[in-house]
C-alpha cells in the first residue's frame, strides 16, 4: 500500500478576503483594479464580470438561500482559525464557513449529515435521489447547477467553503481552479479519497478513511460533535453486518455498454464488497475503476452481479444488455437472475457507504439458497 500523506489541520491566519460582488469595489475602478491586479488574471476577470452583471438568481430551493439541516446546532468556533490540507492544496479558514458550496452528492451529503445544511447556500451535481433520513433537508437545499457550477455562478454566493466530490470539480474545465478561490480568501476542500496524485490517493480506501474525512469535514464545520456521533453510529451499524462466508465472487457494473466500467482494487466498490463478503473479480486491478471487456468478465464468471443504479443508466437496462449480450447471457449469475443493486450516490466515499453495505448484505442474503452453494 502507498503511503498516505495525511490533510493536516492546525491554527493559521486566514488571508485577507477581498471584496466579491462588493458595490463599493464596483465603484471605484482604480482601487479595484489594484485589487484585482493583485488577485490575477482569472481571479480579476470573474470580479469583474460580478460587477457588472445582474444578481443571480436566487437558486432553486426554499428560497432563503439556506437549508435547514436535520439537528442543526450552531457551529462550534473552538479551534478556529485553522488551515486544512485536503489533495495537497491548502485552505484557510479564521472562523466555521456560514455559507458553504457543495459539489457531488458525496460532499451536499456529508454536510447535510453534520447538521450544517442551514449554511448551505449552493449545492451542484447531484447524482441522485437522497437518502430518507437527509430528504427533507436535502429538498430545502439551495440547487446551483445540475452538473458543475461555472465559477461566477459561486462566486455571486459569496461562499466562505467550497467542497467537491471530484478534484476535477475545482478545475478549469470545472467550477474553477483552487488557487483562484484561494487568491479571493475562499477555503476549498475536496474528498481525500477523490486524490489522484500518488502522494495523496489512499492506496486502498478502507472505512477508517472515510471515517477520518467525516471526523475532519466536521472540525472543518466546527461541528467535531456531530461527527463523533455519526462515526459512532457508522462503527455500530457496520460490525452488526454479517458478511457471507459463501466464498461468492461479484462483478461491480458501474456503466458502460461496449465495454463495462467496473469497481476496481482500491476504491469504494471494493471496500463495501469485501464488508459484504463478496470476492471482488477485478479486485487485481490497482484502480478505483476500470474498464473489462465483456470477455474478461465471462472468463472471470462472478457468482453475483452488483448493478449500479443511476438515473442515467438505471439497473434495468443494465440487465437487459446483460441478457441481450451473447457472451454474457450464458454466465449463471445472469441466467439465474443474481443481481444486487446499489444506488450511485452510495458508490463513492462518504456517509453512504456503511448504509450500502447493510443494503446489500440484506439483498444478499435475499437471493435463491442455491445461490449460497454457487461458486
Amino acid at each position: 500500500m502507498r503511503a498516505r500523506r495525511h490533510p493536516r489541520l492546525h491554527p493559521a491566519r486566514r488571508p485577507t478576503r477581498p471584496p466579491g460582488r462588493n458595490h463599493d469595489a464596483c465603484l471605484a475602478p482604480a482601487a479595484g483594479r489594484r485589487v484585482l491586479a493583485a488577485l490575477g488574471a482569472a481571479a480579476a476577470a470573474l470580479a469583474l464580470a460580478a460587477c457588472g452583471a445582474a444578481p443571480a438568481a436566487t437558486p432553486s430551493g426554499s428560497g432563503s438561500g439556506a437549508a435547514a439541516g436535520p439537528a442543526a446546532a450552531g457551529p462550534d468556533a473552538a479551534g478556529f482559525p485553522l488551515t486544512v490540507a485536503s489533495c495537497g492544496v491548502e485552505a484557510a479558514l479564521a472562523a466555521p464557513p456560514r455559507r458553504i458550496v457543495t459539489i457531488k452528492s458525496s460532499a451536499t451529503e456529508m454536510v447535510l449529515a453534520l447538521g450544517a445544511g442551514d449554511r448551505l447556500v449552493g449545492t451542484a451535481f447531484a447524482d441522485g435521489e437522497p437518502p430518507a433520513d437527509l430528504a427533507d433537508a436535502a429538498a430545502q437545499a439551495p440547487v446551483l447547477a445540475e452538473k458543475n457550477p461555472a465559477p461566477e455562478a459561486v462566486l455571486q454566493l459569496e461562499p466562505d467553503l467550497v467542497y467537491a466530490g471530484w478534484e476535477s470539480n475545482l478545475s478549469a474545465d470545472g467550477a474553477g481552479e483552487r488557487g483562484m478561490y484561494a487568491d479571493l480568501g475562499i477555503a476549498t476542500y475536496v474528498s481525500p479519497a477523490a486524490c489522484k496524485a500518488p502522494t495523496y490517493q489512499p492506496g486502498t480506501l478502507t472505512f477508517d478513511l472515510v471515517f477520518d474525512e467525516i471526523t475532519e469535514v466536521g472540525r472543518l464545520l466546527g461541528a467535531e460533535g456531530a461527527a463523533a456521533r455519526l462515526v459512532a453510529d457508522q462503527r455500530a451499524e457496520l460490525a452488526a453486518v454479517s458478511p457471507s462466508d459463501a466464498g461468492l465472487s461479484a462483478l461491480w457494473y458501474s456503466s458502460g455498454e461496449d465495454a463495462p466500467y467496473v469497481g476496481a482494487g482500491i476504491g469504494a466498490p471494493q471496500m463495501i464488497l469485501e464488508a459484504v463478503g463478496l470476492e471482488n473479480v477485478a479486485a487485481d486491478v490497482a484502480d478505483t475503476w476500470t474498464s473489462l471487456s465483456w470477455e474478461a468478465v465471462a472468463e472471470r464468471a462472478p457468482d453475483v452481479i452488483v448493478l449500479v443504479d443511476s438515473s442515467w443508466n438505471t439497473a434495468a437496462h443494465k440487465i437487459d444488455l446483460l441478457e441481450a449480450n451473447p457472451v454474457t447471457a450464458a454466465l449463471p449469475a445472469v441466467r439465474e437472475h443474481r443481481y444486487l443493486t446499489v444506488p450511485f450516490p452510495a458508490t463513492e466515499a462518504g456517509v453512504r457507504n456503511v448504509a450500502a453495505v447493510t443494503d446489500l448484505a440484506r439483498q444478499l442474503a435475499g437471493l435463491d439458497a442455491g445461490l449460497q452453494g454457487a461458486g
